[in-house]
């Protein structure tokens, strides 16, 4: 049998015109003609609560979690905004409980005025508030080795996007004053492992912020609860957490975090350093690993692109393994370094394929394939895979990694 004809992309109102002729009448509203309005309740609602809550109908939307890290489901969301309930996380140390009354933010080091921050002082500061996403250097690693993750939260769960609000580093340095010997930052975190990242200062003068809100309201603990760094576009573990020390320096702290670990091994046997930034990258999330198809017809594929160095400019489908690729629709808002939701109409015929995504961002760096990954860095730099991701639809319209 041969594969399907995807040459030909519809239209989202060819999609509703053509459906039933597709034998896809399923994803359309049934005629109500004859039939008698649903019939509401009789009974008084719940009341106002204090604080909101979610349908006990989406129970089943939750994060995949063991004992240090919670994955977000991606395929379960819509827009580009992570609840800040099911933002990924990460716990090296366990998630410490902090008094924001009796927290405080010290710069020092390489700077004319040594200062101390409280909370209060920070909230009465101008604030900004901007969408990023946050992606841990670790995710999709299993991509890497041959070992795929079977649904999207399980081969990229490690990677939220939401509305970060807090205080312009820069702002904070201004304040301080820096000597002109400085080059570098490290920040530290108030956790027990005092995990600390150095930063260079010009990042740090560019786009960093100081957060004390996500998502409208006060983090989250997990999420660094009162004050953490927000790095846009960089790898999640310098995005410190519990945030409570700045110190300038001179050169690198090459503390732990960034010589034992979040270092790239090559097969020349030295590692790459410092590789901050989280290239472009994209996946299918509807349909994808661990869904299924209810038989032939008209389907909506949808996914997310992201990268670190900017925008999204285009993302690309392939429905037939990679012979032909097909320019997806992007969905507004599309912002610097968040993610950015594409769209792509498919009939589907019924017979067994591959589908992926490939972006390219606004620099011209498109994703690469896991084999042009592995040419370049080998099988042991597992951090920072951005490989095209690929799931196999089956006859029986089960979904599966590939």
């Amino acid at each position: 049998m041969r594969p399907a004809d995807t040459r030909h992309k519809l239209s989202r109102r060819q999609l509703l015109s053509s459906a039933t002729g597709l034998g896809a009448a399923a994803l359309l509203p049934r005629n109500a003609s004859a039939q008698q309005p649903p019939e509401a309740s009789n009974e008084l609602g719940l009341p106002a609560r204090p604080y909101g809550f979610r349908s006990p109908f989406e129970k089943d939307v939750v994060r995949l979690v063991d004992s240090g890290s919670g994955r977000t489901p991606l395929q379960d969301l819509q827009g580009i905004i992570t609840p800040s309930a099911l933002h990924y996380e990460i716990l090296h140390f366990g998630m410490p409980i902090i008094n924001p009354a009796h927290h405080e933010l010290l710069i020092d080091g390489l700077v004319e005025r040594p200062l101390i921050f409280t909370m209060k002082d920070l909230e009465r500061m101008p604030a900004v508030s901007r969408i990023h996403f946050l992606e841990c250097a670790g995710n999709s690693w299993r991509e890497q080795v041959g070992n795929p993750g079977n649904t999207p939260e399980e081969s990229h769960g490690l990677l939220s996007c939401t509305e970060w609000t807090g205080v312009p580093l820069a702002v904070l340095l201004e304040q301080t004053g820096l000597k002109p010997s400085a080059r570098w930052i490290l920040a530290e975190g108030a956790d027990v492992g005092r995990l600390a990242r150095s930063l260079p200062v010009e990042k740090a003068l560019d786009d960093i912020i100081v957060a004390y809100a996500q998502n409208g309201e006060a983090l989250r603990p997990e999420q660094g609860y009162p004050v953490r760094l927000i790095v846009p576009g960089w790898e999640g573990n310098v995005n410190v957490k519990w945030l409570h020390r700045l110190e300038v320096l001179d050169q690198p702290a090459m503390t732990a975090w960034e010589t034992g670990h979040y270092t790239d091994l090559l097969p020349s046997g030295k590692a790459r350093q410092f590789t901050f930034v989280m290239e472009a990258k994209s996946v299918i999330v509807r349909p994808a690993g661990g869904q299924r198809l209810d038989g032939s017809g008209v389907y909506e594929l949808t996914g997310l692109a992201w990268s670190g160095r900017g925008k999204i400019s285009g993302v690309e489908v392939t429905v037939d393994g990679g012979r032909s690729w097909q320019k997806a629709e992007l969905q507004e808002p599309i912002h610097t370094k968040a993610f950015t939701r594409f769209r792509w109409t498919w009939n589907w015929s019924g017979v067994e394929t591959t589908i992926a995504s490939r972006c390219t961002d606004e620099t011209g760096y498109r994703q690469p394939t896991r084999e042009q990954i592995i040419a370049a860095r080998g099988l042991n730099a597992t951090d920072h895979y951005n490989g095209i991701k690929w799931w196999r639809v089956r006859t029986d319209g089960q979904i599966t990694h590939a």
